[in-house]
């Protein structure tokens, strides 16, 4: 369970960083960071959904749906905004690097 919150809270850092990195894209405070990573976790459970298509294209189509819904979260969040896809499409990339390297650093692999 605390390891979920610290995952949750650095993905929030990580929102944060992305804001600084990606022009385009602006997070409000750290609440507003907090609650959009939520989301944006929750909302990750769709790319499910699209498992066929994204096998036909190899994986390519992940960037699109993590672009799409990376700008439908921030233009749905008080506090967190996307300006457009493309920069959705970066955003989301540049997201998940960032939140990836913090995990597998705080982030013991053990349980």
């Amino acid at each position: 369970m605390i390891k979920l919150l610290v995952v949750w809270v650095l993905n929030a850092v990580a929102l944060m960083a992305v804001t600084y990195l990606v022009p385009g894209i602006h997070v409000a405070n750290f609440t507003a960071a907090l609650v959009a990573a939520l989301v944006i976790g929750l909302v990750n459970v769709l790319i499910l959904l699209t498992l066929p298509i994204t096998l036909l294209t190899l994986g390519l189509f992940i960037l699109v749906i993590n672009g799409l819904l990376f700008w439908a979260v921030g233009n749905y969040l008080q506090g967190f905004s996307v300006s457009s896809i493309l920069i959705g499409v970066i955003g989301a990339l540049v997201y998940s690097v960032i939140s990836g390297v913090l995990s597998a650093i705080v982030v013991d692999g053990k349980d």
